[in-house]
């Protein structure tokens, strides 16, 4: 999973904090009956996620989302069946919401079946995630983000918003006093490595040098540490992908002899979302050079394929093209 170009993420966050009406949606008429209970909106098990703070969401009961965002943060997931990278993301969604006692809900968006509430925040890739308090947006992102990334923009979500929405704190508190539903424990969290908060730490303040060095001193004691090894090659990424220029794209295809031009265009192509695109620009560059060039872009594409789980269906395909192209 990638995360998409900080600068973007920035300009999409000043977009969506409070520029977006949503008023139409709010207004639309709800389908007749009584409303449905948190994590239920299009029948009993809401999403299919098992938990009762995820609930699937359509135009007709968008504006029971808004409602509920009086209380709680929701974080509506604009995804679709087609979207590889909303299969990585969404489940990681589902899990963190499942586990924070009501703290925060999540609101799933079929965008193809539900294009008014796509329309209405602008959607033009996903998955997009939006935020939303007190009825209007107040952060959001794009692409599939790495778990700890999601943790961490949600932990600062909450923290931004506990003194403004009531039902934060209340969930919290009854989450560490036995459990949402006040019977089962809290669950016991896991000991917290200090060696990748530091690193995190680090990556959340953009300063890519910092989090690289400490993941890579994990790896000197630690060679075998897969977690550290598969956060360096993020932290890689990101820091080239924040050197990317805005029209990196129209210069790759303004030379598309130019293998760093390629390269960077891929880049941006991937942390965006559109991780397909990205493998494409590269096979179709090791399709038509030779020699080093083409060592060059096999190189590149192969990194890239490290960012992602080795049965990712993108990358199983990829690596079949990148086959028939070497070949």
């Amino acid at each position: 999973m990638t995360r998409p170009d900080p600068r973007q993420q920035a300009a999409l966050s000043a977009a969506f904090a409070g520029a977006i009406d949503l008023s139409g949606l709010k207004q639309r008429p709800a389908p007749a009956g009584p409303p449905p209970a948190v994590g239920a909106a299009d029948g009993a098990g809401g999403s299919g996620s098992g938990s009762m703070f995820v609930m699937d969401v359509t135009e007709a009961t968008f504006g029971q989302v808004v409602e509920v965002s009086a209380s709680v943060p929701v974080v509506v997931d604009l995804w679709a069946t087609w979207c590889e990278p909303c299969k990585q993301l969404s489940p990681v969604l589902e899990r963190l919401a499942a586990a924070s006692g009501g703290a925060w809900i999540l609101a799933k968006v079929d965008v193809d079946a539900n294009p008014r509430i796509a329309q209405a925040f602008g959607v033009q890739s996903i998955p997009t995630v939006v935020a939303l308090a007190g009825g209007q947006p107040v952060d959001a992102f794009q692409g599939a983000l790495p778990e700890p990334q999601v943790r961490q923009w949600i932990s600062g979500l909450l923290d931004a918003l506990r003194d403004r929405l009531p039902g934060i704190r209340a969930a919290e508190e009854a989450l560490a006093a036995g459990g949402a539903d006040g019977g089962a424990a809290a669950p016991v969290e896991e000991p917290v490595d200090p060696r990748f908060v530091a690193a995190e730490d680090a990556l959340a303040a953009g300063d890519y040098a910092a989090a690289t060095a400490a993941y890579e001193q994990i790896l000197a004691t630690e060679p075998g540490n897969a977690d550290a090894r598969a956060a360096l090659a993020h932290t890689q990424f990101l820091s080239r992908v924040d050197r990317i220029p805005a029209d990196a794209l129209a210069q790759a295809d303004a030379a598309p002899e130019d293998v760093a031009l390629q390269a960077a265009a891929a880049d941006l192509l991937v942390a965006q979302g559109d991780t397909e695109a990205g493998f494409r620009r590269l096979i179709d560059t090791v399709r038509r050079t030779a020699g080093d060039d083409r060592s060059a872009a096999r190189e590149h594409l192969l990194g890239l394929f490290g960012l992602f789980a080795a049965d990712d269906p993108q990358v199983v395909t990829a690596r079949r093209a990148l086959a028939a192209a070497l070949y």
